[in-house]
């Protein structure tokens, strides 16, 4: 019975120390992450705007569903394995850019994707950078220190890769 006390102490001083090491933590966060394609800018673009086939694609994506459009441009909700996240596009210029935007303020986070296509060589290179926020504490720590920022980029990349049959490689 001893030792059980004695791991609920550990486990709740645990959770205490990554709450208050998530309340130092800055609640903004701005990060990125690119790879290169042997692919057109026009294709890439292709691909990244049809919502319709990305759960074909997107590791992790389980469905989507159009919303009304938002401000002229394209809504939609995802379906993750992680819950649904409901994202409006907030700019469009093809073939280079395209911004995405978290559409629910009562989530945990939010913020922006930013996909920007430059012709590189042989094909295009595709930058997301995130601006991100995170409010709960904990859930900070663990998107810091645990998930990290940059994880959910790196898996949209790797999977828009085997999308074009190539291996993508991720970097900053």
């Amino acid at each position: 019975m001893k030792w059980m006390l004695w791991m609920l102490a550990v486990l709740a001083g645990t959770v205490l120390i990554a709450a208050l090491i998530g309340w130092m933590l800055p609640r903004d966060h701005t990060a990125s992450r690119a790879a290169h394609f042997r692919q057109s800018p026009e294709t890439i673009w292709a691909v990244i705007t049809d919502v319709d086939t990305m759960p074909s694609w997107r590791e992790g994506l389980k469905s989507v569903k159009h919303l009304p459009d938002r401000n002229g441009l394209p809504a939609h909700l995802e379906v993750t394995t992680s819950g649904e996240i409901p994202l409006e596009m907030v700019e469009m210029t093809p073939p280079r850019k395209l911004v995405s935007r978290v559409a629910n303020e009562n989530l945990p986070f939010g913020g922006t994707w930013t996909f920007e296509i430059t012709p590189e060589g042989d094909g295009a290179t595709l930058r997301i950078t995130e601006q991100g926020w995170v409010s709960n504490p904990i859930f900070r720590f663990a998107s810091r220190f645990v998930l990290g920022y940059t994880s959910n980029m790196e898996t949209y990349l790797k999977s828009l890769g085997r999308k074009f049959g190539e291996t993508a490689q991720v970097g900053a």
